[in-house]
């Protein structure tokens, strides 16, 4: 799906192709403005980017927990580069669509608008501006495929969500044995799936932003407080780095060695894999030979 996305957005700037150093001055010029700093920049960009690569939320982990890999660095390498896939090529191909065919109003205070080209009635927090812009250089084609778009973006991202909340269950109930706490999880999604359909998205967006800040927050000072004591992933990557030098064809990774305490999983997987336990190296051995030899 975002792959079909960016291809109608790049149909559409080469259909405009003339534009695109206009827009390109504009989002630039506007960026570096102070009122995009403390406007534009935190209340919108910082929000709904969030929202795009979830950096920071906490919620990426679930989904690279359960991914098969010989190093935990290979995955979390993958996390950091899908936070471009989402972020600078599908919410950039939306914004150059909607820039680039005049599709938007800019509100300003008390209900003006400092940039009116759309009817006073369409609203910001949808996806008006993207169908319009769709639907003015491809007649026809874009509220259809808009529809298809948010109705495939939207069940993928109910079925992760969902995911992620019941692992997050799934781990509370390992302390407090709580029964019914899946079938109320259920009941809730859908719930809120339904009420979400036949009420404006302004709602949906006020709920969101303050979940998201009040789990990014937390995450946040969690990530800053192992990040100064341990730097658990600034180890894992050196070791998963000095591997690649050393042309390994198997890659191995000793929590117990690297001085990463708790990694329980990789401790269990190090001994299956080698056929010898994890172990502390002494200092001055090196790390990724002992890691290699079983």
């Amino acid at each position: 799906m975002a792959l079909a996305y960016i291809i109608i957005a790049f149909v559409i700037i080469l259909l405009n192709i003339g534009e695109v150093p206009r827009i390109v001055g504009m989002i630039l010029g506007d960026a570096f403005t102070p009122m995009a700093g403390f406007g534009a920049a935190i209340g919108w960009g910082v929000k709904r980017g969030v929202y795009s690569n979830e950096a920071g939320q906490g919620t990426g982990p679930h989904a690279a927990a359960a991914a098969n890999v010989d190093h935990p660095a290979q995955q979390g390498l993958v996390q950091s580069f899908s936070i471009y896939i989402d972020t600078l090529l599908v919410c950039s191909a939306t914004a150059f669509m909607i820039l680039i065919t005049g599709a938007y109003n800019v509100h300003g205070p008390e209900s003006t608008f400092l940039v009116q080209n759309l009817a006073e009635t369409v609203g910001a927090n949808g996806p008006a501006f993207t169908q319009l812009a769709i639907e003015s250089t491809m007649p026809g084609v874009g509220k259809l495929f808009i529809a298809f778009a948010l109705f495939f973006f939207a069940f993928t991202t109910i079925l992760a969500y969902y995911y992620i909340a019941e692992t997050n269950i799934a781990y509370i109930r390992r302390t407090f044995k709580v029964n019914g706490l899946m079938f109320l999880l259920k009941l809730v999604l859908i719930t809120s799936v339904f009420y979400g359909t036949v009420k404006a998205a302004n709602l949906a967006w006020a709920m969101g932003d303050v979940g998201v800040g009040l789990m990014a927050w937390l995450n946040i000072v969690g990530i800053l407080i192992i990040f100064f004591i341990a730097k658990p992933a600034i180890v894992a990557l050196k070791d998963y780095e000095k591997q690649q030098k050393e042309g390994v064809e198997e890659y191995t990774f000793n929590p117990v060695a690297l001085g990463i305490k708790n990694a329980d999983y990789w401790e269990g997987r190090y001994e299956r894999k080698t056929g010898k336990k994890s172990e502390a190296v002494k200092k001055g051995d090196s790390v990724s030979a002992q890691t290699q030899t079983s």
